[in-house]
Parts: C-alpha cells; structure tokens; sequence
C-alpha cells in the first residue's frame, strides 16, 4: 500500500504490453506500450495518427497509466499484490470490469466500479492472497469468454498466470515485513508507512520472489525454506537498523 508500487506494477505490465502493434483483430487498433490510439488522442495529443502512436514516447505512456488506471482505481490505497493485479485488469480489460470484478470478490455491491473508501476498507481487512486469486480467477473466465480466445488466448492465459505469481509474492513480501516488524512500544514517534517499507519492504518483497522462482524450478522445500528464513532475518535486520537510526536522531534533537 504505497506509491512505491506503481513503478514495480507499471514495469511487469510494460514486459507485457510489449511495443508497437496494430493486429486486424485486436479493437483497440495501432497500439504502442499498450497505449491504444483512442487514449493517445484523449491525453496527449487530439487527431493523433498511427505513426504518432508509433512514435510514442515512454513517459507519455506512463503518465497515461498513472491517470487513467492506476489513481482511478486508487491502487496507491490498495494491499501490496492486490493493486498490482486490479492495475493490471483494468488495463487488459478496462478499469469499469477490474473495479466491478474487486468489489464482486470483497462481497460488496457491484452495481458500480467505484473503488471507494468502502472498498479499500474490506480490500485491507481481507486476505490479500485470497482477494488476488480470486480476481485472477474470474479474470481468465472472462478471457476464455471472448471470441477472440482463440487468436489471444495463449498470451492471456500466459499473462494471467504471470500476474498471479507475480501478485500473490507481492502479499507474501509484505507479509513478512509485518511478520518481522515488532509492535511500537510506548514513547515511538510515529512515521510515515512508506519510510518503515523501504529496505525493509525491498528486502522481503526479493526474498519472496526468489522463494517463489525457487519452488517453481522444482527446488528441494529446505532450500525454499531457507531462502524464507534468511528473508526474514534480513528484513527484520534492515528494519531495526531503521528503528536505530530513528532513535539516534530522536537522542539528538532532545
């Protein structure tokens, strides 16, 4: 749940979006980064032709995903994993379906798409493991639907199952921080969360990964268990040197 995410998301969906294509049966028509030509023309540049989308550059199309996808559907409020595969949803099938597909798994009205405060309440008491499969469940039912399965089907399916992998290491990075992050005690000078997820948070959300590549190369389970244990070791490690600087300057400014 930070805005630290969105440059982790936005990197795994660009490795799939890919660059430059304009495929007879793809609706969106000349698209580049996954930018379609429609959202070209609405946010950068009105009358727009296929050369301009060829010609795009990469950070208009990364101010396009942070406006139109990722602050619409409010990732940055969002558990770590959860944001990733909303984020990713709504850009393969539009941020109205995603929204609707959040809500409809968090057991709330999904008579509208709007991730309102309701809706980041029950997403940040939920299990975030759950929530994630749960929308890539339904996300490759609907795939599976469309008659144009059977052209994209191979990449989707691939693509779903990309996500989900990289979502559910995201819940479990951030689940070892709170695992290894000891309760404040009295007397702690409250910070912001974005500083206590830093090292900490880049520590356990690598260490998850690796544990996650680990086991699905066929890796003995000890192995995955130590690469578990030394995250947690180490993320606990980064965290308490954070605490330590924190009282250092805290001694100081007394």
């Amino acid at each position: 749940m930070s805005p630290q995410s969105f440059p982790t998301a936005l990197a795994r969906l660009l490795a799939h979006e890919g660059g430059y294509t304009s495929h007879p049966s793809d609706p969106g028509g000349p698209t580049n980064f996954g930018i379609t030509l429609y959202d070209y023309r609405a946010y950068v540049k009105p009358g727009a032709t296929a050369v301009d989308v060829k010609a795009m550059r990469l950070d208009d199309a990364k101010r396009i995903y942070r406006a139109k996808y990722w602050d619409a559907m409010c990732c940055d409020a969002l558990p770590a994993g959860v944001d990733y595969a909303v984020f990713d949803y709504g850009v393969n099938s539009g941020v109205g379906r995603a929204g609707k597909v959040l809500r409809r798994v968090l057991k709330l009205p999904d008579n509208t798409s709007a991730v309102s405060d309701a809706v980041i309440a029950a997403a940040c008491a939920a299990d975030a493991k759950a929530t994630i499969a749960a929308i890539c469940d339904e996300r490759l039912r609907f795939l599976q639907s469309l008659k144009t399965w059977g052209v994209f089907g191979k990449g989707w399916g691939r693509r779903v199952a990309e996500v989900r992998a990289a979502a559910l290491s995201m819940a479990a990075g951030a689940s070892l921080v709170r695992a290894a992050a000891p309760s404040p005690g009295r007397g702690t000078v409250p910070v912001a969360k974005a500083a206590q997820q830093g090292s900490a948070g880049a520590v356990a959300v690598a260490g998850a990964a690796a544990a996650q590549q680990a086991h699905q190369e066929g890796a003995d389970v000890s192995v995955v268990i130590v690469i578990v244990v030394l995250t947690i070791a180490l993320a606990a490690g980064a965290w308490l040197f954070w605490r330590l600087r924190q009282r250092q300057r805290q001694e100081a400014a007394a």
